[in-house]
């Protein structure tokens, strides 16, 4: 993305159903929905990867459950190349968490990913040895 110089990473896999369970990844199912109609969600199977920013949803499942783009951004691929997509709001329920967070339209060939932004906003982190979803530790600042 160059609209303020900053730039992000996105992983397109050749074949987005493939399935690599021990050697690394960590998947999860969680829901997804609009925010302004919390109730209607989609539960979908995403990769967790702590080093994508934003979270991958495909564009299809987003406009059905009505949620609207809000900008365009360039992203970086691995490979050097660029490509734009659309990106929003999305609310994200895994078990007893809720949390709103950006969203990709993801096109084909684009993996469902579930990015920081979006562990955050859950209030879970990844520990990147044991490949596990750890509570994040919520944190207000005190009186100033």
């Amino acid at each position: 993305m160059r609209s303020g110089s900053l730039e992000f990473d996105i992983v397109r896999l050749e074949d987005s159903r493939r399935r690599n369970n021990g050697v690394g990844l960590t998947v999860l199912r969680l829901k997804v929905g609009n925010p302004a109609k919390p109730n209607v969600t989609k539960e979908l199977e995403f990769l967790v990867d702590s080093g994508a920013v934003y979270s991958v949803v495909p564009s299809a499942v987003l406009r059905k459950l009505g949620i609207k783009p809000l900008a365009t951004e360039e992203f970086r691929l691995a490979d050097g190349s660029t490509i734009r997509r659309k990106k929003g709001i999305a609310l994200f329920k895994y078990e007893d968490k809720v949390g709103g967070a950006d969203v990709i339209f993801g096109e084909e060939g684009d993996s469902l990913l579930l990015g920081a932004f979006t562990l955050e906003a859950l209030g879970l982190a990844l520990d990147p040895l044991r490949r596990e979803l750890k509570p994040l530790p919520m944190i207000l600042s005190g009186k100033i």
